[in-house]
């Protein structure tokens, strides 16, 4: 590369002594080897013009400034220059053309004239003496003339001792340039539809977006909307025709925003619009309203439309659904970057442009509501607004106006290079592309670092600090407000205070003003530090679905941790555990309530060396933990305290690690089975140590069988625990003696964990037992072997395929279960009738045990294709396959689904939809009572309520709905399935 470039020099006759200027003016280029390329082509492309190029470049320094910058920082403005010979002269002018020259400019290009009477009313309408291809020709070298003098002088400063434009006068002059650019697309529309006929219609073109606001990039779409009296098919032609022309001579011309979008009148009258905008308008087109602009053609008019819609958009933030929609409008624009691009998006990824305009806006439409100084377009504009009228503190609002013209000033670099629409930085490992960017930008190098990791740096600084954009913007404010820390800061009023919580999610701003203000005013160093974490702290709860309780959770939390030093150390120093414990606080009460009574577990919600510590906790540590701490206990009731405070942690553990997506379903219903078991062994053993000084001296040994759910390993959060009560007499002791002692150990075992209490309840279900209520609690192994070989029912045959032996002696359950393998895996299968009895009941339970008003399709337990249908179907097949199948030989539903698949038994696709329904009907379950904090099996309609389960059931908020038909379309899938079995 040197010595190509030598080479170019030499042709050039640049490598005397007096030639050293030009060489060190030529190396400050952004690509000086571009720069020298494109010198190279304009003199090959006009020879004779070279002479009087080469003498300006030398002599005129303010000249050289300009051509060297833009040739150097624009690969497509220099292949302009080459195309058209002598264009570079337009660099000559020391100052640039303003506003009214820029337009007669693109108006001369076609050789527009002014309509009748339209320069009396103050009226851009004109009519083009050039039309067709001719016209798009000459308008697309006058556009780009124009947008390459503005670079110029933009760039220039990067080359010589040049005067900066800072980003508001070139997203002005380039907005300035679009009006232009349309104005004359417009005379060329109206010629081509009109011809010579006059034109009796009333026309406005409205700017919206970056354009409305006089801040538009190099590349950017540019955003209309047309109004017309009348909006007649003439109407309509033009303002295609003006489209057409101008997004083929210089931009996209996009009109998506009018009312209905792409399927909506592509010209409307002034009342249609003021209709639609009353009546059918979602939030986003009022935001979109906030930077309308008359633009061109009919500007009565169009001043006309900007007055009559300007008050919707300020009331906009009363709309009862102004905070979901503004929230799901910004997880939208997240959720279209691609997760390789997110890091190098300056536009819509993390710490992007979009983050400092979508705060900017939302600030202004809650506040504009009441003060008119907010009225204004342009977010730099916006920005000061705000500052001056205390709605954000002076220094956060100076530094998130340098930051986003930081990023911006980037992004038109970005764009100019190939006058290209893009908003991503080059590839980080891409060293030379960032190296222009850097020298592009007027980055200069520092010490020992050079421009472009000057660059880095400097990207990862400003950043990080729109990263913070929404804790400074909404919430620290708030807490100036409330603290009165500086009697001099300018703060919100309540009133103010109370406006902006309620759009950012609070139902009742009262209320969490007051939390607000109790928290702050926490003396000594905890207030110190609240002070400092709550503004992130009320971000991250202003994301979730429950705002208000969240935030009254977190209050309740504080209060429950008082003294304990490490918590608001690790929610300041740990940002990973202040968002999950605010994700968890403002979505689930069954989780918040046990976190006030075992607060320890939040020192797990941050990241170990392999991974989230929530699932580095092995469960059988835990039991061990549990049963040592138990058998300790001085006494019985302390005892039960012991086990129930190592339950409440290990509960509190798994649904955090559930509801932040770290546990699968399987996994959690694995972990609250081993609990519940646990527990259950736990209070046995202190029973009979109590009782009989342990089980050497206890006059017979106890087994306790889970059945169902706790059999299965598949409990959820609300389920009971299913059990029976076997005993057997030790040598030497009478049967009667020792079932009636077993009576009492299990009478004792259920009492103690059902006593009432703060914690989700510990109930020992015994409904399942022979003979069900009339039935003795505990039998003997033999009574029970008696039972079931004389009298088993068809549904207690049913019931024993889930049975599995889960506390106390392991030999008894052990040989418990090998005994009932005769009645449940009988030779030959069960019988005929035994099937027919299970489908008799199964079509019952169809009938009759849905509760009354719940909805069939959305009850988890016992709906359509819920829970109840997936076991019910499986335990048919087991019943009338596992004699020949030792594979389903299973107490796990999904398990043997799996046996059932791999036996053929059904299709791959019957057991996957099977399998997913339990999925989904188990996660949707599990979600309800995490939201609601007690046993729910009925899935809310549309709302806040669904909104909540959907969330915590790991589906983003404004996808509720989308979360809704999902669980009906697999569960009616299952229900097929379900039939299909049940008839076949």
């Amino acid at each position: 590369m040197q010595t190509e470039a030598r080479d170019r020099l030499s042709s050039l006759g640049w490598t005397g002594p007096d030639d050293v200027d030009l060489l060190w003016s030529l190396s400050r280029a952004p690509d000086a080897d571009l720069a020298l390329a494109t010198l190279i082509r304009l003199r090959d492309a006009d020879p004779e013009a070279w002479p009087e190029l080469d003498r300006l470049l030398r002599r005129d320094k303010r000249f050289r400034g300009r051509l060297l910058s833009v040739i150097g920082g624009s690969d497509a403005l220099g292949d302009h220059l080459v195309a058209e010979p002598g264009v570079w002269r337009r660099l000559l002018a020391d100052e640039l053309p303003d506003a009214i020259a820029v337009r007669a400019a693109l108006l001369g290009a076609v050789e527009a004239t002014v309509e009748p009477g339209a320069e009396q009313r103050g009226d851009l309408l004109y009519r083009a003496a050039v039309t067709g291809p001719d016209a798009v020709v000459a308008l697309r070298r006058a556009y780009r003339d124009q947008l390459m003098v503005l670079a110029a002088h933009d760039l220039a400063a990067t080359v010589e001792d040049e005067p900066v434009l800072y980003l508001p006068e070139v997203g002005a002059r380039l907005s300035d340039l679009a009006d232009a650019a349309l104005t004359a697309a417009l005379a060329v529309a109206i010629a081509t539809v009109l011809d010579d006929k006059p034109l009796e219609a009333e026309l406005a073109v409205i700017a919206m977006g970056k354009c409305g606001a006089r801040e538009l990039n190099y590349v950017s779409d540019v955003d209309v909307v047309f109004v017309a009296e009348p909006a007649d098919a003439a109407s309509a032609r033009i303002a295609g025709e003006m489209m057409r022309v101008g997004s083929s001579a210089f931009f996209d011309v996009d009109a998506g925003l009018r009312p209905e979008g792409k399927r909506g009148a592509l010209t409307r009258t002034l009342e249609s619009h003021v209709a639609y905008y009353r009546r059918w308008a979602k939030t986003w087109e009022f935001q979109a309203l906030l930077k309308a602009r008359a633009m061109t053609g009919s500007m009565k008019l169009g001043a006309a439309y900007v007055e009559a819609t300007a008050p919707m958009v300020w009331d906009a933030s009363e709309r009862d659904d102004f905070v979901p929609e503004v929230q799901a409008m910004r997880r939208r624009v997240e959720s279209l970057v691609p997760p390789e691009e997110k890091a190098r998006n300056l536009k819509l990824g993390r710490g992007g442009l979009r983050d400092v305009e979508f705060a900017v806006q939302l600030l202004q439409m809650v506040h504009g509501r009441v003060d008119p100084d907010l009225h204004v377009q342009s977010t730099v504009d916006a920005l000061a607004a705000l500052t001056d009228g205390g709605y954000i503190g002076r220094d956060d609002g100076a530094n998130f106006a340098a930051s986003y013209q930081f990023l911006r000033m980037l992004e038109h670099r970005l764009q100019l290079q190939r006058l290209q629409r893009t908003h991503l930085l080059p590839d980080p490992a891409d060293t030379a592309a960032m190296r222009w960017l850097a020298r592009a930008a007027h980055v200069r190098p520092e010490g020992t670092n050079d421009a472009e990791q000057v660059l880095r740096r400097e990207l990862r600084k400003q950043r990080t600090r729109v990263r913070q954009l929404h804790e400074k913007l909404f919430y620290r404010p708030l807490l100036e407000s409330v603290a009165r820390l500086d009697k001099g800061a300018l703060r919100l009023s309540d009133e103010s205070a109370k406006r902006q919580l309620a759009v950012l999610g609070w139902a009742f701003p009262d209320r969490a003003l007051a939390h607000i203000r109790v928290l702050g005013s926490e003396p000594g160093r905890s207030g110190q530090i609240q002070m400092l974490i709550l503004p992130g702290l009320l971000e991250h709860i202003s994301d979730t679905p429950d705002p208000d309780a969240g935030l009254l959770n977190y209050r309740r939390l504080c209060d429950e941790v008082v003294g304990v030093e490490w918590f608001l150390r690790l929610l300041r120093d740990d940002g990973v555990v202040a968002e999950r414990l605010m994700h968890v606080l403002g979505t689930s009460e069954y989780i918040a309530d046990l976190l006030m009574r075992s607060p320890d577990v939040i020192q797990l919600y941050s990241t170990g060396a392999t991974g989230p510590k929530l699932t580095e906790v092995d469960s059988a540590d835990v039991v061990k933990g549990l049963v040592a701490s138990t058998m300790r206990a001085s006494d019985l009731n302390r005892a039960i305290a012991v086990a129930r405070s190592h339950r409440r942690a290990e509960l509190a553990r798994i649904a955090s690690a559930d509801l932040l997506g770290l546990m699968t379903v399987q996994q959690v219903c694995r972990a609250l089975s081993t609990v519940w078991a646990a527990v259950l062994g736990a209070a046995l053993d202190k029973v009979i140590a109590s009782t009989a000084g342990g089980r050497a001296g206890a006059p017979a040994r106890i087994a306790v069988i889970g059945m169902g759910r706790l059999g299965g390993g598949e409990l959820g959060y609300g389920s009971d625990a299913d059990v029976l009560f076997v005993c057997e007499p030790v040598e030497g002791v009478a049967e009667p003696e020792a079932v009636r002692w077993a009576q009492s150990v299990a009478d004792q075992v259920r009492s103690l964990l059902g006593t009432p209490s703060a914690d989700p309840p510990l109930e020992v279900d015994v409904g399942l037992r022979p003979e069900g209520k009339n039935g003795p609690i505990v039998r003997t192994l033999a009574s029970y072997e008696a039972y079931y070989r004389q009298w088993a029912e068809a549904w207690e045959v049913q019931a024993l395929l889930r049975a599995h032996s889960v506390a106390g002696d392991e030999d008894l359950g052990l040989r418990f279960l090998h005994m009932i393998d005769v009645t449940r895996y009988p030779e030959g299968g069960v019988s005929s009738d035994a099937v027919k009895e299970i489908r008799r009941i199964k079509a019952r339970v169809d009938s009759e045990r849905l509760p009354r008003g719940a909805d069939p399709a959305t009850h988890t337990k016992l709906g359509r294709g819920g829970l109840a249908d997936v076991e019910w179907t499986v335990q048919l097949m087991q019943l009338r396959y596992a004699h020949r199948h030792p594979e389903l030989h299973n107490t796990s539903t999904l398990e043997t689904l799996d046996a059932i698949r791999d036996l053929e038994l059904l299709t791959s696709d019957q057991v996957e939809m099977l399998a997913d329904a339990w999925l989904t009907a188990t996660k949707a379950r599990n979600a309800l009572v995490l939201v609601r904090g007690k046993p729910v099996d009925q899935l809310p309609g549309p709302g806040r309520a669904l909104r909540s389960v959907a969330y915590a059931a790991g589906w983003p908020q404004d996808e509720a709905q989308e979360f809704l038909e999902n669980y009906m379309r697999v569960t009616r899938r299952a229900k097929a399935v379900v039939v299909e079995v049940f008839e076949s």
